[in-house]
Order: C-alpha cells, then structure tokens, then sequence
C-alpha cells in the first residue's frame, strides 16, 4: 500500500493540536462542576447520571455518553479500550432527537452520510463507503436500502457505531465501519410507557411498551413492544405506513448463567419517491418541495422477521462465554415509476421508467466465543477465541426497469395518473452465500499504562449466483483469508489515553475482466491514530485516519461496471472531533466534526463518483445540547445545527448547507412529558442529495413541527 508521508507529517501536527480539545473538554468540567452549588436540587439529582458505565444498557440513564461499546469487540468494553472511532447514540439522544428509524439515527451521527430516500429506504455512508450489514447484539443481518431492511428504532436501546474496517469480527465486508444495535431487554422491575407523536405533515406515531419479571424471584423476564406509524412527508404521495410487534423473554438458568429469546416482526407499506430530476446540464431545478415523480399506483410494501437465542456464561474470574444465532427473513415486493431523463428547460421529462421486484431473503448468523482474563507478571491481559459462521440465500425477479409509457411528463406540472404497465420479470436471480470464520485476539498490557492489541481471523466463503431464466451458475471461492488486527493504547491518566491502529477487511467481486475471469477481492485497510478521553460522563476523541480501498473493479473508462480491470485504489483521509454526554449538570452535548478526503491511488479517477466524491462532503459538522432550565423545575431546552459543505459528483453541483433545529420540553409530572420540536427553524430550501440527471435529487425537509407526548406507569 503507497503510503504519503507528507500527509501523516500534516496530520500528526493537526492531531497534537486536537488532542488538546480531548484534553479540554473532559478536563474543563472539572472547575465547572465545582463550582456548582452541591446544594442544588438539580445537582443531587443529576450527580448519579454523570457516573456512566454501572450498566452496559443506556435505557433511563438520562444521559448523551456510554463509558461501554461492543461494537468492533465481542467484550463489552469501556470506549477507551477500542482504538478506532465510536460513537454510541444513547436511549435518551435517540429519544430527544425524534428517531424512529435507522437512517434518521444516522442523520443525527457526526461522521455519517445519508443518502436520502424514503424513510427506512435511504443508504448510509461511513468514511466514504456504503454500510453493506447491520448487528443486532453483536450478530449481523444484511441491509439494502432498495430492500428497506432497517429497523424502527422502539425496540433498540441504544445503537454504536464503529468507523473503519471491521473485519476482525466480520469477515466479507466493505471497510467504511459496522453499526450495532443493542436491543432493548426486559427490566427487572415493572416499567411501562406510551408515546404518541405528530407531525406538520399529518403524520402520527404510537409506541407502547411492557417490562416485567414473570416469576416472583425475578428470575424470568420479559418485555413486549407494539408500534403503529402513519408516516407523511412534504413530498406528495409519499405515505410511510409501519407495523412491528416485539417480543423478549430473558432468564437466569444459575447466578451464571442467562438465556436470552427474541422475536420481532415489522410491516411497511409505502409509497415510494426516487427523487427529482434535473435539467440536462445538471443544474439543480428550482421546484416546490412537496413536488413527487411519481404515479398514483405507486406500492412498496415489506416484511422482515428476526428470531435470535442467546445464550451467556460467566465465569467467577470475570470471563465469559456466549454462543448466540439470529434467523433473519426478508420480503419485499414494489412497483413505482420515477422519471426516466433530465429535464428540458420547460419542464419536459421523455417518459417514466417503472420498477418492479418480487424480493424474498433469509440470513442466518452464529457466534461461539469465548473471553478470560489472564493474569501474568504482575498484570492482567485477556485472550479471546471464537468461530463464527454466516449463510444468506436472496431470490429477486424483477423488470429491470421497464417504461411506463412513451409519453412525455412535465416536472412542473407532473401528471401522477398513469397506466399501470403489464409486467415481465426479464431479470430472475438467486444468491446464495456461506461464510465460515475462525478468530482470535489477545490483549498484553507489558506495564500499567500500555495495552498492546493483536488479532487474526481466518475465513472460508463461497457464494453462487444463479439466473432462474436460463440456469446458469456463477460461483466464487475464498479459501483461509487472513484478516489481521492490531492495535495499541496508551493511558496517559485515568481519563486521557493515546491510541493507534491497523485494521483490515476484505470484500469478494463478482466483477470480471476482459477474458472473462473473476477479478479478485478487494481490501480495505486503515491506519488510524487518535486521542480518548472522558470525565463524569463526558466523553471526547480526535483522530486522524489513512483509509485505502484497494483492487475495486472498474471498466477501462472508470466507471463501476460488470467487465473491468483490476487496478483503482480508493483512498479516504481526514481527522474527526467528537465529543459527547455531560458538560455540567443538566447541560448534554453530542458534537462532532469530520474532514474527508476522497482521492484515487491508482486507476481510472471517476469510480462511483457520485456516490463517494458527490455525497461524500469534506466538512461535516454536527452540533445539538440540552439543557434543563432550574428556574421552572421540570423544563429543558434543546438545539442544535448540522451543516454539510457542497459537493460535486463531475455532472450536477450541490451548495453546502446548514440547519438548525430546536426542541422544548416539560415534565407535566413525574410520569408524563411532553416535548415540541421545529426542524429546519430557518426553513432553508436545499438539497439534501444529488444523484443524476434523471433521479435520486431530493430536497431537504422544510420547517416542520412535532409534538410527542409519553406517559409512564
């Protein structure tokens, strides 16, 4: 891999200058928490919720930061263990932030881009790449945005977030980073809520949810969600209607030993929107925001069922062992129509392309490992062991997008009431692909203050493609692929600790060359160094990271194609700043600042172009805090901004923007609340994302308005 000296030469000098704001941030709070009166009602009761970390769950712990993450790890550690970037969104961000579905959390996460589409349906980006799966509780599940695979967010306690390769625990994958998502879990004492929302669009949510032991003990537990969402949207026909049940059931076999059982299934029937085009020189067309395209029969509608076991032993000596599996099935079914060209200067569109799919998929993930303290000369290190195995089976029959009809449509007049096309499945494919993993890393601190990390995993894949028309296979074949690991930490104090790492993954290709021969995998592999600290439930990092995605196939003229040559390395560099959790009593912040560089190493300089250059912008910067006001007891306010810089995919330019949100809240009593937040205060008009002449072009929410109350028993 070619490294750029100059570059680590600018960056080391930019990481010394953050490290500072590492060291002020969880160190500042020091002379302002002392200088709170200790006498302050608001102080005694928001000092327990400064010390993070008693529980590895965030549910009810009023708090923006977590001391643990698991994300990257099988071991629930304290976040300055994992020498990579994390974020972890807490239950109560995620409750003050509105979120209900995966890609709004990720809309609200400093350091990730979301292309936006239909709620549930957008794609996310991570260090320039698509996340290509999600975790639930440490076991993956594939995503697709076309799919709309991602979960509502009432049965999730909180969700992590690892930036980088991830391909230690992983295997097969691309290198932009892993997202998990812990799910809620019963409480060992009666707790019930209801939440209902609404919104300027005429939008309503209901939420219920029942925790309870089931024995007198405690020793069975379990929990129910039921969720029912009428989604709306500025944009016009562009309903987003969602069902899920939820159902866990935990019990404790011995003082050491847990079972854990879940079940949920989601319902969503929408009615899907591919964006907005633009004129044929790529300029960006001023229109109304509510203007869709496309027509009156417009359906997606989906179903996803998870079933997962778990099973835990402790050790006395502080080690563990799990096995656990997730059962995942995936169902999807679509017929829409969206524009089929750019724009001519009256608004004149030549004709709608329709999509229609018949999807259906099932996913099964294992995990078997085991973690133990070991302890040697004076110290305590850790070794962790453990197999894991993965098998995903899809059949797609689909249009291959077909015209609705030969007609011309108008983008400033868009006519919605079109003939339904007779359809033909022209394109019928099955994937079926195993994984097998073996793994293992250890932990050595040599003296107190250093810890050295080092791992390796080795996989087996294979994947075969069959098209169901003409009954052709395809198959590839890795055999002992060696991913490794390493990593170092250094604890300067009991709150400010250095780290570096290596991380690797890789992704097989189905993509061929001239001669007809598969091309082989690509990888991806990091250089990251950083700073971590944290105080009393602040936590704050910098980093700075080398990332190279190397042998990504393309055709000889660059573009991201079925025939190609082997020769583009991507290249994604920056710094990021983040900072999260308790400033001072009362006062909760989640902020953050990333710096992207998009270049290419080597090969054709216009891969996917505008998916990483075009949608990837160099400057994000993400801020939102909350503060409780003493003078009316029971009362917060909230804020925020988010500003990305423009972009320019080589065909349309996109303006930076910035946005700002603001919430106000109420404690009507102990048990009721009530919250009214504005998005979008200014009501700017932007794009949020550009995509190509024709489609994927879609404005950003105008100011809207959302009032949620909850009540708890």
């Amino acid at each position: 891999m070619r490294k750029n000296r100059s570059f680590w030469n600018s960056q080391v000098s930019v990481l010394a200058l953050i490290g500072g704001f590492v060291t002020a941030t969880t160190l500042g709070p020091i002379g302002l928490a002392n200088a709170e009166e200790t006498s302050s009602k608001k102080a005694i009761v928001l000092d327990p919720l400064n010390v993070v970390g008693s529980g590895y769950e965030t549910e009810d712990s009023g708090s923006y930061a977590s001391d643990l993450i698991s994300v990257g790890e099988k071991d629930a550690r304290t976040v300055k263990e994992v020498p990579q970037s994390t974020t972890v969104l807490t239950n109560q961000y995620l409750k003050d932030r509105n979120v209900t579905s995966l890609d709004t959390a990720m809309r609200k996460t400093p350091g990730i881009v979301v292309l936006d589409n239909d709620n549930g349906r957008s794609s996310i980006f991570s260090r320039g790449f698509e996340v290509d799966k999600l975790y639930f509780n440490g076991l993956s599940a594939p995503v697709s945005s076309r799919q709309g695979t991602q979960p509502d967010m009432s049965i999730i306690d909180h969700v992590e977030v690892l930036k980088g390769p991830a391909g230690l625990f992983d295997g097969a994958g691309d290198p932009g980073g892993a997202i998990n998502m812990s799910l809620k879990r019963p409480t060992r004492e009666f707790a019930a809520s209801v939440e209902a929302s609404g919104n300027t669009w005429g939008g309503i949510r209901g939420v219920g949810d029942i925790s309870s032991p089931l024995t007198e003990e405690g020793t069975l537990r379990g929990r129910v969600v039921a969720t029912r969402d009428q989604g709306k949207t500025w944009v016009d026909n562009n309903d987003n209607d969602l069902s899920l049940g939820y159902l866990v059931i935990e019990g404790d076999i011995t003082e050491s030993d847990m079972v854990t059982f879940s079940v949920s299934r989601t319902e969503r029937d929408l009615q899907p929107f591919n964006g907005l085009p633009s004129f044929a020189d790529g300029t960006l067309i001023n229109l109304d925001t509510s203007t869709t395209t496309g027509a009156d029969w417009n359906t997606f509608e989906s179903g996803i069922t998870d079933v997962m076991g778990e099973y835990e032993h402790f050790f006395d000596n502080g080690g563990h062992f799990k096995l656990s599996g997730l059962y995942s099935e995936r169902t999807a079914e679509s017929l829409y129509a969206y524009s089929r060209s750019a724009a001519a200067a009256n608004g004149n569109i030549t004709g709608v392309t329709v999509y229609a799919e018949d999807f259906e998929e099932s996913s099964l993930s294992l995990d078997a490992h085991i973690s133990q303290p070991v302890e040697l000369f004076g110290q305590e290190h850790n070794v962790l062991a453990g197999v894991d195995y993965k098998q995903n089976e899809s059949t797609s029959l689909n249009n291959g997008r077909g015209v609705a009809n030969g007609d011309t449509n108008n983008i400033f007049n868009w006519n919605r009431n079109l003939t339904i096309p007779t359809i033909n499945y022209t394109t019928q494919e099955q994937i079926e692909t195993n994984q097998y993993g073996v793994y293992g890393q250890v932990r050595v601190k040599p003296f107190d203050p250093l810890t050295v990390i080092g791992g390796l995993r080795s996989t087996w894949y294979d994947s075969t493609n069959t098209n169901l028309l003409t009954r052709t296979e395809t198959s590839q074949t890795v055999d002992a692929e060696l991913t490794p690991y390493a990593g170092v930490v250094y604890d300067f104090t009991q709150n400010l600790s250095a780290y570096g790492s290596y991380t690797e993954i890789f992704q097989p290709q189905t993509d061929t060359d001239a001669n007809g021969n598969l091309i082989g995998s690509r990888t991806g592999r990091q250089y990251e160094i950083g700073v971590k600290g944290n105080y009393q439930g602040l936590n704050a990092s910098a980093a700075v990271f080398d990332l190279v995605n190397e042998n990504y196939a393309t055709d000889a003229d660059g573009n991201n194609a079925t025939v190609g040559d082997a020769g583009a390395d991507i290249s994604v560099r920056g710094f990021e700043l983040e900072a999260s959790g308790s400033v001072m009593p009362g006062l909760e912040v989640m902020a953050g600042y990333t710096y992207s560089l998009i270049t290419y190493v080597s090969g054709p300089d216009s891969i996917q172009s505008f998916v990483l250059r075009g949608q990837t912008p160099k400057h994000q910067l993400q801020i939102w805090a909350k503060q409780d006001i003493d003078i009316v007891d029971g009362l917060y306010l909230g804020g925020g901004m988010k500003a990305f810089s423009g972009a320019d995919n080589g065909t349309i330019k996109r303006d930076g923007y910035a946005i700002f949100d603001v919430m106000a809240g109420y404690d009507v009593t102990e048990n009721l609340a009530a919250t009214l937040t504005v998005n979008n205060l200014l009501n700017n008009e932007y794009y949020s994302r550009t995509g190509s002449t024709a489609l994927f072009n879609f404005y950003g929410e105008p100011r809207s308005a959302l009032l949620k109350m909850t009540a708890k028993f």
